[in-house]
């Protein structure tokens, strides 16, 4: 038996950053899952967070938000720079891409970097050692690895027919389950007991 879990978020998406951690209890508890982040590079700079939205995700997860963070609410988004480095990292360093996340989500929503310039994350992928290239560090546009997991988000998302982010998907063999990820919010752990009766049917 082969399992993959899809994991379709945004670094600047407040549900995606409450969804990370039931990713990590995933990957604690299942080493022989391969996980797949794809980044939606939904926030193109034209979308803002509002204190509604942020009041809903705390009310339901484990997650908060910081003073800085809230304090910049109505200055719009922008993921490019991190779905660029995602992308690479997904492609190059997969072993290192769950903390790459964390970290970003972390320096984004805790500390309240835009995360839209270099010094934003270097200090980030200096800690983890990782390297990406030049091109992979654009904030201009999309770089080819990350339109190639938009492509694959866009495939994705016909195939659940829905746009909705963020998105845990588990594959097994043949068989694609879309996991309610919005009952584990609360409790991160529980999706680990959900995953493991999904493997045992």
């Amino acid at each position: 038996m082969t399992a993959d879990l899809f994991f379709i978020y945004d670094t600047h998406c407040p549900w995606s950053y409450a969804a990370t951690p039931l990713v990590e209890n995933i990957a604690q508890h299942f080493t022989d899952i391969t996980i797949h982040f794809w980044h939606s590079a939904f926030f193109d700079g034209d979308n803002s967070i509002n204190q509604a939205q942020i009041e809903a995700v705390t009310a339901v997860s484990t997650v908060n938000f910081s003073d800085r963070y809230l304090a910049d609410l109505s200055i719009n988004k922008d993921s490019t720079l991190t779905a660029n480095v995602l992308a690479w990292c997904n492609h190059k360093a997969p072993e290192k891409t769950l903390a790459l996340l964390k970290a970003l989500q972390t320096a984004h929503f805790q500390q309240g970097l835009t995360l839209t310039e270099m010094d934003d994350i270097h200090p980030i992928l200096t800690q983890l050692k990782l390297s990406p290239p030049i091109k992979s560090l654009t904030v201009e546009k999309l770089t080819k690895d990350a339109e190639f997991d938009v492509h694959e988000v866009f495939e994705m998302q016909e195939i659940i027919k829905t746009k909705a982010i963020p998105a845990l998907l588990l594959a097994i063999n043949e068989n694609l389950i879309l996991l309610n990820h919005n009952l584990y919010l609360d409790k991160p752990n529980a999706i680990v007991e959900a995953v493991a009766l999904e493997l045992a049917k």
